[in-house]
């Protein structure tokens, strides 16, 4: 299995093997840090990592980097995720030795989404790098102490490398192939989109399995709570990649919208429930939308409290 070599405790957890629970806070559209640390006291004690978002769905918000630095002084471990949209590979290497400099040791390598869909729709995006040679980048700089460049780092960068994946985006053909490009650049753990189709998701995972992915690198799947059914028939109707089966909308429009908000819970914890036994699946990543609250609720009645504790 993988070995460890970076002091990150969510690693440690997963090489141990533990199921991981991770999160994610999208920082504010301000400078006010509150924003960013409330939502991540709130469920500091139920996770192993908290993700921070980069200018996630291209809105400009206050710096991952910066939110990260913030939950690092809380004691909290946070994994720095980092888009090449925004930045060559100048500026890409710098932030990630920047991130070393305060001891963060967890990235998640991401294109981005295009600017088109932001607040600066007419901006320019960089694209110098892809999310693959993102990753590739990062191990150079972490196994072999060197810039793109050729040259020698001074302390080396101890970081470990996610990436994501959607085995649900259309063709569903290259989605495993497409993991296992990643695989090869050298990732090591993968967070996925938002799993609402469980059938399609085993179908995935068995392909994993089939190559032996499932053998070199953590999957943690991903799950979010849905508020409502409005929210449920916008995701499937509204947002690409994303896969939310007909009986789902109709489970969430069958109750009240009074009840809404509870059967999106139930939901939730049936699906990590299932999702457990799914071979190769090594822990989940909760994206509750502005509904950190809920997050301490979903671990506990997935029997995934109290985490792990791991000497450091």
């Amino acid at each position: 299995m993988i070995e460890t070599k970076t002091p990150s405790k969510l690693e440690k957890i997963l090489s141990s093997g533990h199921m991981a629970v991770t999160s994610e806070c999208g920082p504010p559209r301000g400078s006010n840090p509150e924003a960013v640390t409330k939502k991540a006291e709130l469920i500091r004690n139920h996770v192993d990592a908290i993700n921070i978002t980069d200018n996630q769905t291209a809105v400009t918000r206050l710096c991952s980097l910066a939110s990260c630095i913030h939950l690092k002084m809380m004691g909290i471990e946070p994994t720095l995720q980092m888009v090449t949209r925004d930045r060559n590979r100048i500026a890409l290497q710098s932030d990630i030795l920047g991130a070393a400099s305060f001891d963060i040791h967890n990235i998640l390598c991401l294109s981005g989404d295009h600017q088109s869909f932001g607040d600066c729709p007419t901006g320019q995006n960089v694209f110098d790098l892809d999310s693959m040679q993102l990753i590739q980048t990062v191990r150079l700089m972490r196994d072999e102490g060197k810039f793109l460049g050729g040259d020698g780092i001074d302390r080396p960068p101890q970081l470990f490398v996610g990436a994501a994946a959607n085995p649900f985006a259309d063709p569903f053909e290259i989605r495993v192939p497409r993991l296992a490009k990643k695989v090869a650049a050298g990732v090591e753990f993968i967070q996925t989109q938002c799993i609402y189709n469980l059938d399609k998701f085993e179908l995935w995972m068995k392909q994993v399995r089939d190559r032996g992915l499932h053998e070199k690198v953590y999957i943690l799947a991903g799950v979010t709570p849905l508020k409502s059914a409005g929210m449920a028939k916008y995701m499937k109707n509204r947002v690409p990649g994303m896969d939310v089966p007909d009986e789902v909308v109709h489970r969430m429009s069958g109750v009240s919208k009074e009840k809404q908000a509870e059967e999106g819970i139930n939901i939730c914890v049936e699906s990590i429930q299932r999702l457990k036994e799914i071979e190769g699946v090594r822990g989940f990543h909760i994206m509750a939308i502005e509904w950190e609250q809920k997050v301490p609720e979903i671990v506990e009645r997935s029997g995934l409290f109290p985490r792990p504790k791991i000497e450091m």
